[in-house]
């Protein structure tokens, strides 16, 4: 796991132990309410997180339909993926669930997906996260800390890290927290069976997914103990969950899924715009040898080419992918985006067009049609839909604040243009520059609202900026003691 994302988690870790360990009471669930807010806060300034509107879509609409089998829930439940090539995901406070992208390039199905989601949606949903604070009264804060983070971290890209943390504050006797940690691994799979079974997935995707988090045993890292993996005692989970599944009896009739998960096309637009690229570039290109009419094969494939600046080949990728799946509309706002990158701005417009429809796809449609018209100085079809895109899925789209700051400027307009600058630097995580900017704009900005916005976000950033000073001068000066 990369240092700056380990930093975070450990950050967010500290910070819930930190919460509790001011009461001493059980957890209750407005204070696991506060912290999973509390928690999703650091996870957002950590910059983790993937914002990709169509994977994000896929992987809650899977939670929403398996959400829709339980009863009425005492949190609000929210789906998220962390950008990192890891077979993992885990259910963290207040009921937010995190899938990693590289568990779900590692699946095969929609199934496989749902089975790992309903099985974080039972933890949550019985509450194994405040059992295990709870729990912590018995063991140290410091021992505490050891373990979360040795769950957190503990993956394929650190697993050694991972393993120093746990074994450095683990001490004998504290087993039994492990112990109640496997049982509610166990609760988790049945309750996750038993969702499973009315929703309109299989219940053998969960059963297939521990196959693979078994086989892969991490990415190929060796012995690392159960208590180091989220998930522990995969090999006696996989044959408590086969002993329940000998006796599952398919029903005749079961729900439909109303939404066209495409798991296929998802997983590989994952592996063509986010994964690493000589590993992803050699992947999809054993797999094309063998299925070379694949249309996700092919999508991701021109996906891969474009990041790698080979235009030609990675339009003729997508359009031979198009010739398989004809006017599928996530082929169609690939090259549209494509077409726009390279300066063909009514081309892309014209195959965009096609995208405006679609429900989640349509606002990535518009951010490209804006940048299309930018290309073409409209300003003002720019600037409407560039505002549309911000008002539906702003994280996703940044870069929609720097257009608009370059479209204020080129209207002599400095205040607006500072005020999307600040907003912008505020959400790509250069936080320094976002103050220095939205100070700017609140010199001389006319409009109401966005004033207000501008001095609100400002004093919480400079807030923020005074408590990280006063925790790095008590660091020195600790430092500075123990020297």
């Amino acid at each position: 796991m990369k240092p700056h994302k380990i930093l975070s988690i450990l950050t967010a870790i500290f910070l819930f132990i930190s919460f509790f360990s001011n009461t001493c009471l059980a957890i209750s669930i407005p204070d696991e309410k506060e912290l999973g807010k509390k928690f999703i806060e650091q996870v957002n300034k950590s910059r983790m997180l993937l914002h990709d509107p169509i994977a994000n879509h896929m992987v809650t609409a899977v939670g929403r339909h398996l959400l829709s089998f339980l009863p009425p829930q005492a949190f609000d439940y929210s789906f998220y993926i962390v950008d990192d090539d890891v077979f993992n995901a885990f259910a963290s406070p207040g009921a937010n669930i995190f899938a990693y992208r590289g568990l779900i390039t590692s699946l095969d199905s929609i199934d496989e997906l749902a089975g790992i989601i309903g099985h974080e949606i039972a933890h949550a949903a019985s509450r194994h996260v405040s059992e295990s604070i709870d729990r912590s009264k018995y063991i140290s804060i410091g021992s505490l800390a050891g373990m979360l983070a040795g769950i957190l971290v503990g993956t394929k890209s650190d697993g050694h890290a991972a393993g120093t943390l746990i074994k450095g504050s683990l001490a004998l006797g504290q087993t039994a927290m492990l112990a109640f940690t496997r049982e509610n691994e166990t609760e988790a799979d049945e309750k996750g069976i038993m969702f499973l079974k009315e929703s309109c997935f299989t219940p053998e995707g969960l059963l297939a997914g521990l196959m693979k988090i078994k086989a892969s045993d991490y990415r190929g890292v060796e012995n690392i103990p159960d208590y180091v993996k989220t998930h522990p005692g995969t090999v006696s989970r996989i044959a408590h969950v086969e002993t329940i599944l000998s006796e599952y009896d398919p029903p005749k009739t079961k729900p439909s899924c109303k939404d066209d998960f495409r798991f296929e096309m998802v997983k590989f637009r994952l592996i063509g715009l986010y994964g690493e690229l000589e590993p992803a570039h050699a992947e999809l290109t054993r797999l094309l040898e063998k299925d070379p009419g694949n249309a996700a094969l092919l999508y991701g494939m021109g996906l891969l080419y474009e990041r790698k600046f080979r235009k030609d080949e990675a339009l003729a990728c997508l359009k031979k992918a198009l010739a398989v799946n004809v006017f599928d509309p996530m082929i169609l706002l690939e090259l549209g985006r494509i077409y726009q990158e390279n300066g063909e701005a009514q081309k892309a417009l014209d195959v965009l067009k096609a995208v405006e429809p679609e429900p989640v796809l349509g606002v990535m449609a518009r951010f490209h049609q804006a940048s299309a018209y930018l290309d073409l100085k409209d300003m003002d079809r720019a600037e409407t839909l560039f505002n549309s895109v911000i008002q539906e899925a702003a994280p996703a789209y940044p870069t929609a604040y720097y257009n608009l700051a370059n479209i204020m400027s080129l209207r002599n307009k400095p205040d607006l243009s500072h005020y999307y600058l600040g907003l912008f630097y505020y959400e790509t995580g250069n936080i320094k520059t976002a103050m220095t900017h939205l100070s700017k704009a609140l010199e001389t900005l006319g409009d109401t609202e966005k004033f207000n916005r501008a001095k609100e976000l400002l004093t919480k950033l400079e807030k923020e900026d005074q408590e990280e000073r006063a925790e790095q001068e008590r660091k020195e000066r600790n430092s500075r003691k123990k020297i």
